[in-house]
């Protein structure tokens, strides 16, 4: 039976980069592999951008009330369901990612962030905690070299701890970090 996979870690820590090496192993092998965006990643338009400057179009750009069940459907063949970004997915599509794997024999692959820069968790991440088959940490580095944990964001060049919960790097001087927990509140996060 296939598997509902949740692959997550703060920025930096190689996601996007290896959701586009599966894609590679899978294509590599005849696999059919249908790849997911949510619509609100305005970063890389509608494909998917690594940091390393891998790209990957991307088959379906989920908007906020797309539904990704009838979407994967309607696609013969798939292996493989691959999943950027899917902390922005809403709880209603993580449950049909789900039924996918479980009721079609569908892989699905989803990475994402545990979390925003607020230690606050995305509801796409929270229900892929509860329901997900396999989660697995994918590791980064802090700038002191300890295992960072937590998001940042910076505004022209400022760490900030109030805001929206999201706002896409790339625009209007926005950048993110990782952080371990003892420099996070060294710049002045809270937990």
């Amino acid at each position: 039976m296939a598997k509902l996979h949740f692959k997550y870690g703060a920025m930096n820590s190689g996601k996007s980069d290896t959701l586009i090496k599966t894609a590679f192993n899978y294509t590599e092998r005849g696999l059919n592999v249908l790849t997911v965006k949510p619509a609100i990643d305005t970063k890389g338009e509608a494909k998917i951008v690594a940091r390393g400057g891998h790209e990957r179009i991307v088959d379906i750009l989920a908007h906020e009330d797309t539904n990704l069940e009838k979407e994967v459907l309607a696609h013969s063949n798939v292996a493989v369901i691959l999943v950027d970004e899917s902390q922005f997915l809403s709880e209603d599509q993580i449950g049909q990612l789900f039924r996918l794997a479980k009721n079609h024999d569908i892989s699905v692959i989803c990475y994402g962030l545990r979390a925003d820069f607020k230690t606050k968790m995305f509801p796409g991440s929270k229900r892929l905690f509860e329901i997900a088959d396999n989660l697995e940490k994918l590791p980064t580095m802090c700038f002191c070299g300890s295992q960072a944990e937590f998001n940042t964001r910076k505004v022209d060049g400022v760490y900030i701890f109030e805001g929206n919960q999201v706002a896409i790097d790339g625009e209007s001087a926005v950048d993110y970090d990782s952080l371990c927990g003892k420099c996070y509140q060294k710049e002045g996060g809270h937990i």
